[in-house]
């Protein structure tokens, strides 16, 4: 069997860690203790320990903070350290909380001392501002303790035992060791972003917690750190690469490199959710399996509630956990954070709990490819090709083929549950069929009550005028300064 590059020799060995170093942006910090945490109730139990034992800082950056019994707990927990003296600062994005948790939820941590901030409200002169998100969840104490993950602070992550939903599915990590000052710096970058500044704390320690060499990958909007690492994973993964992801949607070249290493033999494997609180990110993702399963990439769908994880193991060398998806808006967009592990232990955990996973999934496959009339078949038995019988007459076509139909639909059904496989169906129907849809509606209003689309059309028109109109003032006072400045000189 062929060796992994994470176990080749020392100047292959040294060319992969260039090679992986350059793609992600971020270099190899040795020294680390990493532990795996599996779903939000660890999560949470392991956050708020730590915020309640902090002495000196809290550095908190969320995608969601809800206003409900988790958020209130954090928000509770952050404010009584706050009044002991113990300096934090939460930044929360504007998107993610909309709706979720306003002003008067911060009120109680601002008025104890504690500093909020918004990423990335709107703003004149950003017409596409907006597009931008802050999609970490880091959790920094004391510049000792680290954690980062996919985890939202929010029930919903929980469940509702109730109501008989299962508790959402979700992986992060905790970190001790010199790679938490890494992510201390990339929540300092990402906290300056909105104007604020944070004190200057003496360097934290750097000394080695652990054996674990890994990578901390924080990538901003318009680099690719983590999309060139994936690329080099996928084209350097000679065993194994198993996947998951709670929003797949593949660009091409993605795609590609997936296709040409399960061509080459590599057991590639991607878990996504079956049902997903974003259901047109699933009609999307759907739409892009064909090409995987013809190349051979083995497609899992999750049976729970919601699969959120992001993460990936290859070779039982090498595995990632963090904030980001396998799509456009992570891979260029947003703020995301993850951890690249080289470490045959921490591979080896990610593994088991992978295939833990998959015993709670469906698998993917594509349905036989029906023979076209008068095409010779090689029986197994060896004997010469013969031709296949011609269909029945059409007239055969009535209440007896629909309810032939009907009943090969529920044996589909019986089998998928009986061998955890379900025949991939027409993913590209669904999606058309919206568009069909929306399109079709958007023209019999704009027919019959053209003012409907006329009005938010000239509202819109009007932001982005105002929008261009004070960036373009913005642009001229600057010009004007830099000429004023070189006159001076």
């Amino acid at each position: 069997m062929a060796s992994s590059p994470f176990e080749t020799t020392r100047p292959d060995r040294l060319l992969a860690a260039q090679a992986l170093s350059r793609a992600a942006g971020a270099p190899l910090v040795a020294g680390n203790a990493v532990e795996l945490l599996i779903d939000a109730a660890v999560h949470y139990q392991r956050w708020l320990a730590a915020i309640r034992q902090a002495r000196s800082r809290v550095l908190l950056e969320n995608y969601i903070i809800r206003d409900d019994a988790i958020g209130r707990a954090f928000r509770d927990a952050l404010v009584e350290r706050a009044l002991s003296g113990v300096f934090v600062a939460v930044l929360y994005d504007w998107v993610g909380c909309l709706n979720q948790s306003g002003p008067a939820f911060w009120k109680p941590l601002r008025e104890a001392g504690g500093q909020v901030r918004t990423y990335n409200p709107p703003q004149l002169g950003k017409p596409f501002g907006w597009i931008s998100r802050d999609h970490r969840k880091v959790l920094v104490v004391d510049g000792e303790l680290g954690f980062l993950s996919g985890v939202c602070i929010s029930e919903k992550w929980l469940g509702d035992a109730a109501r008989g939903v299962a508790p959402w599915r979700d992986t992060g990590v905790s970190l001790r060791g010199p790679a938490v000052a890494e992510v201390e710096a990339a929540f300092t970058r990402s906290w300056s972003s909105t104007g604020g500044t944070l004190p200057v704390w003496a360097p934290a320690a750097t000394e080695a917690a652990g054996g674990v060499a890994l990578r901390v990958i924080a990538t901003e909007p318009s680099t690719a750190g983590l999309y060139r690492l994936d690329q080099q994973i996928a084209a350097m993964a000679r065993r194994t690469l198993w996947l998951t992801d709670a929003y797949f949607v593949g660009v091409a070249p993605y795609v590609q490199a997936l296709a040409a290493a399960a061509r080459d033999g590599v057991d590639v494997r991607l878990l996504v959710p079956g049902s997903s609180d974003i259901p047109m990110v699933a009609g999307l993702s759907r739409s892009g399996y064909r090409p995987l399963l013809k190349a051979g990439v083995r497609v899992f769908e999750w049976n729970g509630s919601m699969i959120h994880a992001k993460t990936a193991v290859a070779d039982g060398q090498w595995a990632r956990v963090g904030s980001s998806n396998l799509n456009i808006a992570s891979w260029l967009g947003n703020r995301e954070i993850d951890v690249a592990v080289e470490d045959e232990g921490f591979a080896a955990q990610l593994a088991v709990q992978y295939e833990k996973d998959l015993t709670n999934a469906t698998e993917i496959v594509l349905a036989p490819r029906p023979r076209r009339r008068g095409e010779r078949v090689q029986p197994s038995d060896g004997a010469p090709p013969r031709a296949r019988p011609s269909r029945p007459p059409r007239g055969g076509r009535g209440s007896s083929g629909r309810a032939a139909a009907s009943a090969l639909r529920l044996a589909n059904t019986v089998g998928a549950v009986l061998t955890d496989r379900r025949v991939l169906g027409d993913t590209d129907t669904g999606p058309l069929l919206t568009g069909t849809a929306v399109l079709a509606v958007l023209a019999l209003v704009g027919a019959l009550w053209p003012a409907v689309l006329a009005w938010p059309l000239a509202l819109l028109a009007a932001w982005f005028a105002l929008n261009l109109g004070v960036r373009a003032w913005r642009s001229r006072q600057a010009h004007l300064a830099r000429n004023a400045s070189e006159i001076d000189d």
